[in-house]
């Protein structure tokens, strides 16, 4: 059993030690403060615990052993707080950056609305247009007729005449006015479509400013989540290296090698199409895209939302880059990934402890990238799935089904 464990602790490649003392400052270094360069996480948060064989090592000596797992607890305690600390201001920011990507999509619904009453004035001013054209014309030809001679020799007509004459002239004024109103209708709503345009423009560069903050928050928490992955990782055999202290070594090292092995053959994906895409999860939809009702009250529902049961596994629908992976606001346990050309996917609900990547990470169409939960601004577990296209929301049923996926 001894003789397992040591081949599966040496299968890990090791990191160089550094004094502790070191680590620690580095540690206590940590930059939150948002626009300082994170340092490296290798740098910063080196691993400092001690081997397997120092552990063997230390059973024969009580007193050293006890100080082993002092030092040991003392860095996982440090270790703590600092991804407590980095995580808090890496939320922050992200709620920062949900709220200006808010105010965005309410810009970019009003500006389509806008424009689509623009476009409607646009047709009414081409209506009425045509309309005063048309009795331009007929006047055109009936100015054309000698009104002199007509008077003088056809008197009983005169009367009829000047009546149609001034008729003719009435519409063609109230023709006019159609046509002016409609044409003040159509400015007024483009330069309505015009302010929106530029405020929604404004709100996009807000949010790219929010989004840079927030990574940049993030590549300060980068250096705590690290540690905290090199805890995770780490944390059967410094459980096992514990245990063995109390002489319970055989069945701490069995579940040590579980532990490892679980790990190492942990992961899935769901079923791939031709085109590259694959379901996000499993289960029937629960709530559609777009307009729904809110206990009196109305929303704009900017995805899909897919109800396979806790604890479900989501899967990446395309190949991309993880490009935020933590805590959002309302959307609870999030993460989004980036597939290029503009086209941005998310996955929100997550269960706690449910992100199975990380920022920056390259994920595969139908990896196991989550686990379907209840956190955030949700009632039941279900995973919110969204598809943005150059920062737009879209409908994700039509767009994946156009890429051989049926949801």
């Amino acid at each position: 059993m001894s003789a397992q464990i040591t081949q599966l602790v040496a299968a890990r490649p090791r990191p160089h030690r550094i004094p502790f003392v070191w680590a620690m400052a580095a540690i206590a270094s940590l930059v939150v403060t948002v626009g300082v360069a994170a340092m490296s996480p290798t740098a910063a948060y080196a691993d400092d615990y001690p081997s397997w064989s120092e552990v063997l090592a230390a059973r024969s000596n009580e007193a050293k052993a006890k100080a082993e797992v002092a030092r040991i607890q003392k860095i996982i305690n440090d270790m703590q707080i600092r991804v407590e600390e980095t995580q808090a201001l890496a939320e922050e920011k992200a709620d920062i950056y949900f709220k200006a990507e808010r105010a965005f999509d309410a810009a970019d619904l009003r500006a389509q609305e806008l424009q689509r009453q623009a476009d409607a004035a646009n047709e009414r001013a081409a209506e009425s247009r045509k309309q005063a054209g048309q009795l331009a014309a007929s006047l055109a030809r009936t100015g054309g007729r000698d009104l002199t001679a007509t008077l003088l020799f056809n008197g009983d007509n005169a009367t009829d005449l000047l009546a149609t004459l001034g008729m003719s002239a009435k519409l063609a004024q109230q023709s006019q006015s159609l046509y002016d109103k409609a044409l003040q209708d159509q400015n007024t709503a483009q330069s309505l479509t015009d302010q929106a345009n530029v405020a929604k423009a404004a709100l996009e560069e807000l949010a790219l400013i929010a989004e840079a903050a927030m990574q940049e928050a993030q590549q300060a928490a980068d250096e705590a989540a690290a540690a905290l992955a090199a805890q995770q990782d780490n944390i059967a055999r410094l459980q096992a290296q514990l245990a063995s202290l109390t002489s319970d070594r055989i069945h701490t090292e069995a579940e040590y090698i579980k532990g490892v092995q679980e790990k190492w053959g942990a992961g899935a994906g769901g079923e791939v199409s031709d085109q590259g895409w694959a379901r996000p999860a499993g289960g029937n939809i629960s709530s559609n895209f777009g307009p729904r009702a809110c206990n009196g009250c109305s929303t704009y529902h900017l995805g899909v939302d897919l109800a396979p049961g806790c604890n479900a596994p989501i899967y990446a629908a395309a190949p991309g880059t993880v490009i935020y992976a933590g805590w959002f606001s309302g959307y609870g346990n999030h993460i989004k990934v980036d597939h290029g050309n503009g086209v941005v996917t998310s996955y929100s609900h997550i269960r706690d402890g449910g992100i199975l990547v990380g920022n920056g990470q390259h994920v595969a169409p139908g990896q196991n990238i989550a686990l379907v939960g209840n956190t955030g601004q949700s009632f039941g577990c279900h995973l919110h799935f969204e598809v943005r296209l150059n920062g737009s929301a879209v409908d994700p049923v039509p767009y994946l089904r156009a890429r051989g996926v049926n949801i």
